[in-house]
């Protein structure tokens, strides 16, 4: 089962802001989804941020317009949130609460446009886990709503977790990096990084959402052949060959291949 407390411990002290906004993975991760999400959202709507740490990503689509409703495990990122919405008096951000994705019993059914799922799914260790959270995505959306979903596709994880042992020995050993490979599943030998994670195929998630009734639009990768060569990308001095690069990377971003093996991934799909 998944240990909600060392989740919650590991994002006190981690700074997922910063993380999308200094470190050069994080920064191309944050503009190819910011891509994404406006080139399928709704001209208005009410988005669900589920798993959205501080919000990095309620703040910049509340300046848009969009009505936010913030939600995540952590109730330090809650707070640091809060606080947020008080210094730049953003009325476009509805709520900030500390929610367990497996339980939205705060929200009503049908009542988001749009859920972002921006974490939970690299956390939710056991299938009756994620089948309870998709199943509650579901509900609160509105027939007809959309929800994007990122995950960890499983030879990106499993392999990461090879390139972890090198760097931080004490966090893998032979049984924990032979069960991620066996499962998906991996588990911190260690009280330091990263501590819980799950790496599916990205057939798995089309299977896990068609099961709660919604259809595919895409799946793709986000950093897509950017992938661990992002800092040259951002040190590329002509903007017009950055640009276009960008696009290229868009527009591979569905070959299954570059989907499986480059990073973070995406769901984008509909209730029915």
């Amino acid at each position: 089962m998944t240990d909600f407390k060392k989740i919650q411990e590991y994002y006190s002290v981690f700074n997922e802001d910063e993380r999308l906004t200094t470190d050069y993975s994080g920064k191309l991760e944050y503009d190819m989804t910011m891509r994404k999400l406006k080139k399928y959202l709704p001209e208005s709507a009410a988005i669900l941020d589920l798993g959205g740490a501080a919000g990095a990503y309620t703040f910049p689509l509340a300046s848009l317009g969009y009505q936010m409703y913030l939600a995540d495990l952590s109730e330090t990122l809650i707070d640091k949130a809060k606080e947020k919405v008080d210094a730049l008096n953003e009325k476009n951000v509805i709520s900030c609460n500390v929610v367990n994705a497996i339980d939205l019993n705060i929200y009503e059914d049908n009542q988001f446009d749009v859920v972002l799922l921006f974490g939970p799914l690299y956390h939710l260790l056991e299938e009756s886990e994620r089948q309870k959270c998709i199943s509650e995505v579901s509900r609160v959306l509105k027939n007809g709503g959309l929800v994007f979903a990122s995950f960890i596709p499983y030879l990106s994880g499993s392999i990461a977790i090879v390139d972890r042992y090198c760097r931080h020995p004490e966090q893998v050993n032979k049984t924990n990096l032979r069960e991620v490979f066996h499962s998906g599943k991996f588990t911190n030998m260690d009280q330091n990084g990263f501590q819980e994670g799950y790496y599916p195929s990205s057939d798995q998630i089309e299977q896990l959402f068609a099961k709660h009734h919604f259809t595919k639009i895409s799946i793709s990768s986000i950093r897509g052949f950017g992938y661990e060569k992002e800092e040259q990308l951002y040190h590329i001095p002509d903007r017009g060959m950055f640009d276009e690069i960008l696009h290229l990377i868009e527009e591979t971003s569905e070959i299954k291949e570059i989907i499986e093996t480059c990073g973070h991934a995406m769901y984008i799909g509909s209730k029915n």
